[in-house]
C-alpha cells in the first residue's frame, strides 16, 4: 500500500469571514467524534465560522446540505462551503454500495450544479479498524481532509471571482 502523501496547497486567497456548514451522520458515534474533531480543527485554524447539522445516516447528508443552503440563502446568511462527514462500513449486503455511491453522487451533484465548495469526508471502508485509521487525529484524518478540500475550493472560487 502506498503511503499517503499530501502536497501542500499554496493558494492563500483570503477567506476571512467565511461561513461553513458541517453535516455529519451520527451512525458510528466514536468514529464520527474523531472526524468532526478533524474538520473543526481545520475550520478554526482558517478562522472560518461553522454550523453543525446532524443527520441519521450518510444518505441524508446531501439533502440536508441542500435544505440548509436554501434556508441560509433565504435568511441572508449564506454558507460559503460545506463539509460532509460520515462513515459507511461494508456489511453482508449491497446496502454498502448503495449508501456509499449514492451519498457521493448526491454530494458531487450539489457541488457541481451549485458551483459550491464542498468537502466529502464520508469514509467508506471494509472494517471499523480501517475507519479508525482514517478518523484518528493524525495525517490521515479524513474529517480534516474534507475541511481542507472545502476551504481549498472556496479559495479557488474567491480567487477566480476577483479575476
Amino acid at each position: 500500500m502506498a503511503d499517503a502523501r499530501r502536497a501542500p496547497l499554496k493558494d492563500q486567497t483570503d477567506i476571512s469571514g467565511a461561513r461553513a456548514l458541517i453535516v455529519e451522520a451520527r451512525f458510528y458515534d466514536d468514529i464520527q467524534d474523531a472526524l468532526l474533531e478533524g474538520a473543526v480543527t481545520e475550520l478554526r485554524e482558517a478562522a472560518v465560522t461553522y454550523d453543525i447539522i446532524t443527520v441519521p445516516g450518510a444518505l441524508e447528508i446531501p439533502a440536508a446540505i441542500a435544505i440548509a443552503l436554501d434556508a441560509a440563502e433565504k435568511s441572508g446568511k449564506p454558507y460559503d462551503a460545506a463539509v460532509a462527514l460520515g462513515c459507511v462500513v461494508r456489511g453482508e449486503t449491497i446496502h454498502f454500495e448503495i449508501v456509499s455511491m449514492e451519498s457521493s453522487r448526491g454530494l458531487m451533484d450539489l457541488a457541481v450544479n451549485r458551483k459550491f465548495p464542498l468537502g466529502n469526508g464520508i469514509i467508506t471502508v471494509n472494517t471499523e479498524e480501517q475507519a479508525w485509521e482514517r478518523a484518528r487525529a493524525n495525517e490521515l484524518n479524513k474529517g480534516g481532509d474534507a475541511a481542507r478540500a472545502a476551504l481549498a475550493m472556496l479559495r479557488i472560487k474567491r480567487r477566480l471571482a476577483k479575476g
